[in-house]
């Protein structure tokens, strides 16, 4: 049985009976560098911005402890759909992805893939001190301390853990800076392609996976 992970070529037999070969890393992924999205005309960016900070579509990735603050959100004490925000399942779905929690290296992998297939514009919340220090794992071998050294941040969200109200002020904050043209987290991640991704390389050993997720 073939691992969804395996990026070896080999040879397929298709259902009527047709025998291809498989290129995993050419046939499953983008071969393509990010490319910086220019605003539009200054008008209709406004009112682009003004659409996209009312219709945050989430995709959570409880890592640790941070998690548990999320589902309070959906409940009528603080009704994060008031503030047009709606949770999703999955990246394709999604424009903010929070990062709630610890980072290990292993789960770094992972959320760089999800990021990165994510559609623009994308935003990205870091929720609590393990994402902007290490918080208590600041001194562990296998622990990220800088979240945006590897994907762009537009809000950080202190505390540990941060309550729900602090949740909500953060994305507060990220809905005007998108309203504003500043939460530009993607377009950096494309202006800085290399940088991202050699610290990305730096820490996951013996990387496996393609340069390209999109």
């Amino acid at each position: 049985m073939t691992r969804m992970y395996d990026l070896k070529k080999r040879t397929v037999t298709a259902p009527d009976g047709e025998v291809f070969t498989v290129d995993p890393m050419k046939d499953y992924f983008c071969d393509k560098r990010p490319e910086v999205q220019a605003p539009a005309h200054p008008v209709i960016e406004k009112f682009f911005n003004w659409a996209r900070s009312n219709s945050l579509w989430v995709l959570g990735w409880g890592t640790g402890c941070g998690s548990m603050e999320l589902p309070p959100l959906t409940t009528p004490r603080f009704d994060m759909f008031r503030y047009g925000v709606q949770m999703r399942a999955t990246p394709r779905q999604s424009g903010v992805f929070i990062i709630s929690g610890y980072l290990a290296v292993k789960t770094l992998k992972r959320v760089i893939r999800a990021y990165e297939q994510m559609q623009g514009p994308k935003y990205i919340i870091a929720l609590g001190s393990c994402t902007i220090n290490g918080g208590m794992y600041y001194d562990s071998f296998n622990t990220i301390n800088r979240l945006d050294h590897y994907i762009p941040v537009d809000v950080h969200i202190t505390g540990c853990m941060p309550r729900p109200e602090a949740i909500l002020s953060g994305f507060v904050e990220l809905k005007k800076r998108i309203r504003a043209g500043k939460a530009e987290g993607a377009n950096d991640y494309a202006e800085r392609f290399d940088w991202y991704k050699g610290n990305q390389k730096k820490v996951i050993k013996g990387w496996d996976m393609p340069d390209y997720n999109w």
